[in-house]
Formats: C-alpha cells, structure tokens, sequence
C-alpha cells in the first residue's frame, strides 16, 4: 500500500546525529501530469524532488529552497522549488532527443547545480556545485561538506509502487558543533543504505525506520505532510503583464484576440482580453486629480 507524502524527521539519541525520512511519490505524479516527460527526464525531476524536500527540512527558518539542474545537455533545465511548508512544485526543459538510457551526465552534458535559499525574511543565498558526482545525491552531499562542512548522506530512491511513479529519500547528517564520532555516523550511514526502494516507497515510515536502526536509540518526530503546490495566480500574471510594453500587449491583442498565460508548473491558463488589459491600466495608473 503506498503511502501518503509525508517527511519525518528523527534523531539518535545516542549518537550527535539527525534524520529525515520522506515519500514523495503524488507530489512526484502531480508534478508529471501535465507533461509528457522522457523517462530518464522523470526520473531526474523524482530525484531532485526529493532532494528538495529533503533539503527544506534543514530549513531553521520560513522560506522556499529552488534547486536547479542547468546544462547544454539534452536536459536544458529542471528545477524543483518547494518552501518549510514542503510545498513543491517542478518543471523540466528538453531539448533534442533524450536517450533512453542516459544518466545524469549524460543529461546535463557540461552543467551544474544551482541551490537558492530564499527566506521570507532576509538575504537570498545562492550555492553553484559542479556535477563532480555520478548521482545527484554526490553532487549533494559535496555542496553540505563545503557549504556547511556537516558529514551528510543522502539516500534518494525512485521506482515505482502500485504501477504509479514512486519516489523517497532519506538523509542523515552529524548535528553541527556536536562532536560526532566519524565511525558512528558512518555505521548509522551503512545502515541507511540497507533501504530497499519497497520498504521505503511501500511501508509506513515508523516500520522501515525500526527495520533499519531496531538496535539504536531513535527518537521520531511528527511527520510533515508534502503535497504539490502551485503559486501562480491570475493576480501574479496580471502584474507581470503591467511590466509588458503597451505596443507589445497591443501587437498579441491584434494578432491573438486575447493573451494566453499559461503555467509551466501546474498547467493552468490565465486569459485576459482587451477589456481586461484596460481595466488592469485603470488600476494601475495611479489617480491624478488634476487631469480630467
């Protein structure tokens, strides 16, 4: 039976080390629906939104973490933005044809990987990190040692359950300005990679964390749901047409009757006519007194 997305966090009590846990395999179907994906493209969207989510939860404040794949592969973009709500979202660009069977490099060709962390309140910080790994995971647990200097794994699994995409992760990192021992974490990370994807995209997550640490000391907090979220709105689209040129809007008008919005993320179309563009320049047009 599959589960519902959801992360749990955790913690070993007797070891300076933390632990994320989560499923993410509707946001995964959600994110997928609206567009007609090569596999290998799906695969690295499922894998970047559980790295996502994964990355969100070490969020200590409200905010929103895009991470981006870039590169002049046959995989020009993929990007996965989600906030401490783990609300997510996600699109991918090709271009060219896609191998079947191409793996990340193969992808990207000559890229990287770009984090921003965006908190509601304060600076926007932004980390590039090479493809130096074979797997998004290695690229990943690069960017936590030289970013953060925290020994980190990041266990990301994708597949299927139920015949529907499935996709979850798990990550482990040493507890900053505690002095974990090396050896400890890394028999807690050779523990952690004992994870079959279905336990891990199947069973509950109390189940397959007892499964893999039964002999450690592991305190489970109360999980956080991860649904698919769009922030697109027609007021959104409405202010970026206020940016637009008149002579632009009025050119798409002649030609179209109407100018079509449409959503990478969720697929939906915001349509504004003549009457509507008028009504917007109304609104926007600050009131002067003077002129009548």
């Amino acid at each position: 039976m599959a589960q519902h997305d959801q992360l749990h966090r955790y913690l070993f009590e007797n070891h300076a080390v933390r632990g994320e846990l989560v499923t993410v395999s509707e946001t995964w179907q959600h994110i997928l629906e609206n567009h007609d994906y090569p596999q290998p493209v799906k695969k690295v969207l499922g894998e970047l939104l559980v790295a996502t989510s994964l990355l969100t939860a070490t969020l200590k404040f409200a905010g929103s973490i895009t991470v981006q794949l870039q590169g002049d592969g046959p995989l020009a973009l993929a990007v996965i933005n989600g906030n401490n709500e783990q609300q997510m979202r996600g699109v991918a660009r090709t271009q060219g044809e896609v191998p079947q069977d191409a793996d990340l490099k193969t992808l990207v060709g000559n890229g990287y990987l770009v984090i921003t962390i965006t908190p509601d309140e304060g600076e926007r910080y932004q980390g590039v990190v090479g493809l130096e790994g074979d797997t998004l995971a290695a690229c990943l647990e690069d960017y936590f040692m030289r970013s953060e200097q925290l020994p980190t794994r990041l266990f990301i699994l994708t597949g299927e359950a139920e015949g529907k995409p499935a996709a979850g992760g798990m990550l482990l990192q040493v507890l900053p300005a505690q002095n974990a021992q090396r050896e400890d974490f890394d028999h807690l990370a050779t523990l952690t990679a004992t994870i079959k994807p279905e336990e891990l995209l199947t069973l509950p997550a109390r189940e397959v964390l007892w499964r893999l640490y039964h002999e450690e000391e592991v305190t489970v907090y109360d999980p956080q749901d991860v649904e698919f979220k769009c922030t697109c709105s027609r007021e959104r689209c409405a202010d970026a047409l206020k940016t637009l040129p008149e002579d632009e809007i009025a050119s798409i008008l002649a030609e179209d009757g109407k100018i079509d919005m449409h959503c990478d993320y969720c697929g939906n179309h915001y349509e504004f006519n003549e009457m509507d563009i008028i009504e917007l320049r109304k609104n926007a047009a600050p009131a002067d007194p003077h002129i009548h």
